[in-house]
């Protein structure tokens, strides 16, 4: 069957459940995460962060460890805010897919998990012959290197379609966080859903996969290939359920209504990646980094 007719299908059905099951998982528009939902007979009740990993969380946040770049995005990536609408707490175990080569959420995460808990940073496959994975992966491990207090215990692994599919043991995993990467993993058929299934098998019953990525235009085409890096949010909501997720909540804290998703080179137009230069750079600078869905799920409990 071809890969747009099986989206299709995938996001037919998503509806077609959503319908039959009731009320859609709030959304929430506030900056603070919402409390978790009240435990029922039916679920488990979702982890909440705590007040101790909060006030951990705004150390580092303010630490002399992050470059002033780096502070200077927390405007559109709003660490705080979306870590605790995941329930991240500091005596987790965590594993964050595809961290980049260089590490922005690592910067947060290693650090406050290095002492009651455990960060693993499921990276790109070191037996991927690609100049710009090879490359990516050195340029990590040079910053574990650098700074051995903050990533001396950071544990490094791989999650990559098609050789890579299983980072750590099954059921081993708290949450798992995963940001702007879902667009790449659309490119081939079946990579996306090759790499939830292992995200869904990492995490222990009840565990909670985070994701945030770009959001195509709700009222365009759906681009099964996210050709211009945005994905429809039906689709990626789809596609976590084929993996067996249940979709537990939605949030608009990385929204960015000034982004009309319209760049003829695509999400890259925006910032960070400046795809154009300084051609136009006022207008883009203006607008911001992309607007972004940010989903939390659940596998589900035994």
């Amino acid at each position: 069957m071809p890969l747009a007719v099986r989206i299709a299908a995938l996001i037919a059905a998503a509806a077609l459940a959503a319908c039959a099951s009731g009320p859609k998982p709030a959304k929430t528009t506030a900056r603070p995460a919402p409390p978790a939902p009240a435990a029922s007979a039916k679920s488990a009740p979702l982890p909440v962060t705590d007040p101790a990993t909060l006030a951990a969380l705004d150390r580092i946040l303010a630490g002399a460890h992050r470059s002033d770049a780096d502070r200077a995005r927390d405007v559109y990536r709003h660490p705080r805010e979306t870590l605790e609408f995941f329930g991240l707490r500091q005596d987790m175990t965590v594993m964050e897919i595809w961290p980049g080569a260089g590490g922005w959420y690592t910067e947060l995460l290693a650090p406050l998990l290095k002492d009651h808990g455990r960060y693993i940073a499921a990276g790109w496959d070191p037996k991927f012959d690609n100049k710009f994975v090879q490359d990516g992966i050195r340029a990590f491990q040079s910053k574990l290197d650098g700074n051995p207090d903050l990533y001396g215990k950071v544990e490094v692994t791989a999650l990559q379609f098609p050789g890579a599919l299983s980072p750590v043991p099954p059921n081993s995993v708290d949450l798992v966080l995963t940001f702007r990467n879902l667009h790449n993993w659309l490119v081939r058929d079946e990579e996306a859903a090759a790499m939830l299934r292992a995200m869904y098998a990492a995490l222990k019953p009840g565990g909670v996969l985070g994701l945030v990525d770009h959001r195509a235009d709700p009222n365009a085409p759906v681009d099964a290939h996210a050709k211009l890096g945005y994905v429809n949010e039906q689709l990626a909501i789809a596609l976590a359920k084929a993996a067996g997720f249940e979709l537990v909540g939605s949030s608009e804290i990385n929204a960015n209504p000034k982004d009309t998703r319209d760049y003829e080179q695509g999400v890259w137009t925006l910032p960070p990646t400046w795809r154009l230069g300084d051609k136009d750079r006022d207008r883009y600078a203006a607008i911001g980094e992309s607007d972004r869905f940010t989903l939390k799920f659940r596998k589900p409990p035994r």
